[in-house]
C-alpha cells in the first residue's frame, strides 16, 4: 500500500466516498493513472526507454461516431470519478489520450487467460502485428516480459500477435481493423491456408449448399459479437476462468443458450470449427462458474485437439487449456490424466513464461502436492 500510494491516492478517498457507485471502467483507471504518471514525472520513465506515451498512434482521423462517443464517455467517468485529485488537460488532448490507450494496452491475464486488468507497456507496444508471431508477451506482476518462440535471425523483424488466432482470416482482420486500423499482411493473411481446417463443414450425404455455409458463418459471427459485446460493454461482471461474461442472465440460461447455439451449428459445422470451440469455451466457463466438474471437463476434452491444431506453437491459449483439463482431472481425482495434461502445460509455458517463473512453480507444487 506504501509503495503504491502516490498512484492509489487518487483512488482511495472516490473509492470510499462513491461506495458501491464505484464503477470506472478500466480505461479510465488507467488512463487516470497515466496522467497522474505524467504530472509527477515529466521526463521519460523507465518503460519510455524507446517510446513514450506521448508517441503513440492514436488513429483519430480513423475513429467513427460510436468509438469518438465511447471516448466521450470515458472522458465524462473521468472527471466523475477523480476530479478530486486529478488535473485535466484539454477535452482534445483527451480524446487523443484516450485513442492511444485504447489502440496501445495490454490486457494482463493469469495463467488460465482470465482477466487480470490492463496496462500499457510503451516500449513493448513498439512490436508490430502478425498473425504468425515469433514473440509472446507474459507477465511476472507488473512486469511484461518478451520471449522468442522462433528462432529469430539478426536483422529479422520481432512479430508478436495483438488478437486471438483462433479465427480465419476474415474475421482477424477484421477484428484488426475495427481495434488497430490495418489489414495483417503476414505469410498466414496472403496463403490462408488453415482457414479450410478452421471452417471445417460435417460430412453428410447431403452437404449444405454454400448459401446454407455462409448463413450459418454469419448466424456464428453474430453469436461471437454479442459476447464480445457484453464483455465490452458491461464493467460490473463477474470474473470467471474465461474472463468476463454476463451473469445479468442466470448461469443456466447462459449455458441453454450455448447448447441451443451449438445445436444449431452442429448441423453445419464439425466439432473442431472454430464457431464451434468458441461456443464450447463460453460454455466450459459456465460449468466451471457452476461448479459442474464433469460438464467443463467434457468441453475442455473436445476443444483440446482442435485448438493444438488451430494455434501457433507454444500458444498461451493451448497452455491453459491444458491447464485447467489438468485441474479438472485432478479435481475428479483422476491422477494419472492430471499429471499428463499438466505437464503438457508446463511444457509451452516453460518456453513463453520461462522456467523461473511462478506459475510454474505453482503448478509443479500442484503436481507433488497430488
Amino acid at each position: 500500500q506504501k509503495e503504491d500510494w502516490p498512484m492509489h491516492k487518487l483512488e482511495c478517498s472516490a473509492m470510499c466516498a462513491f461506495g458501491q457507485n464505484w464503477n470506472p471502467s478500466e480505461t479510465v483507471r488507467l488512463t487516470a493513472r497515466i496522467l497522474a504518471k505524467q504530472k509527477t514525472h515529466p521526463g521519460r520513465t523507465q518503460s519510455e526507454k524507446l517510446l513514450a506515451v506521448k508517441e503513440f498512434e492514436s488513429h483519430l482521423d480513423k475513429l467513427d461516431n460510436e468509438k469518438r462517443e465511447l471516448i466521450q464517455n470515458d472522458i465524462a467517468a473521468l472527471h466523475h470519478f477523480y476530479s478530486k485529485h486529478l488535473e485535466y488537460p484539454d477535452n482534445a488532448a483527451l480524446v487523443v489520450l484516450f485513442a492511444q490507450v485504447n489502440c496501445n494496452g495490454f490486457t494482463i491475464e493469469d495463467e488460465e487467460l482470465s482477466h487480470l486488468g490492463s496496462a500499457i507497456f510503451p516500449d513493448v507496444a513498439l512490436m508490430n502485428h502478425s498473425c504468425c508471431p515469433n514473440v509472446i508477451v507474459t507477465y511476472k506482476g507488473t512486469l511484461a516480459e518478451v520471449r522468442a518462440v522462433k528462432e529469430i535471425e539478426p536483422g529479422e523483424e520481432v512479430f508478436t500477435s495483438y488478437i486471438d488466432l483462433l479465427y480465419p482470416t476474415e474475421d482477424r482482420n477484421d477484428r484488426l481493423r475495427d481495434s488497430y486500423f490495418f489489414n495483417c499482411d503476414c505469410r498466414e493473411c496472403i496463403t490462408k491456408e488453415k482457414d479450410k481446417e478452421k471452417l471445417e463443414i460435417r460430412k453428410l450425404n447431403d452437404p449444405p449448399s454454400a448459401e446454407t455455409v455462409g448463413d450459418m458463418i454469419k448466424y456464428a459471427r453474430n453469436v461471437i459479437e454479442e459476447f464480445r459485446r457484453a464483455k465490452h460493454y458491461k464493467y460490473i461482471l463477474y470474473h470467471l476462468f474465461i474472463g468476463f461474461l454476463d451473469f445479468f442472465i442466470p448461469p443456466g440460461e447462459l449455458l441453454e443458450i450455448c447448447e441451443l447455439s451449438l445445436d444449431k451449428m452442429g448441423a453445419v459445422f464439425e466439432d473442431s470449427n472454430v464457431y464451434m470451440l468458441h461456443m464450447m469455451y463460453q460454455a466450459m466457463g459456465v460449468c466451471l462458474y457452476m461448479q459442474d466438474w464433469e460438464g467443463a471437463l467434457r468441453y475442455g476434452q473436445k476443444i483440446i485437439r482442435p485448438y493444438s491444431k488451430h494455434y501457433p506453437s507454444y500458444s498461451l491459449n493451448v497452455a491453459s487449456m491444458w491447464l485447467k483439463l489438468g485441474r479438472l482431472y485432478m479435481a475428479l481425482e483422476n491422477r494419472t490424466a492430471g499429471v499428463k495434461a499438466l505437464k503438457r502445460a508446463i511444457a509451452i509455458m516453460e518456453v513463453a513464461h520461462g522456467k523461473d517463473h511462478p506459475y510454474i512453480s505453482e503448478i509443479k507444487k500442484e503436481l507433488e502436492d497430488h
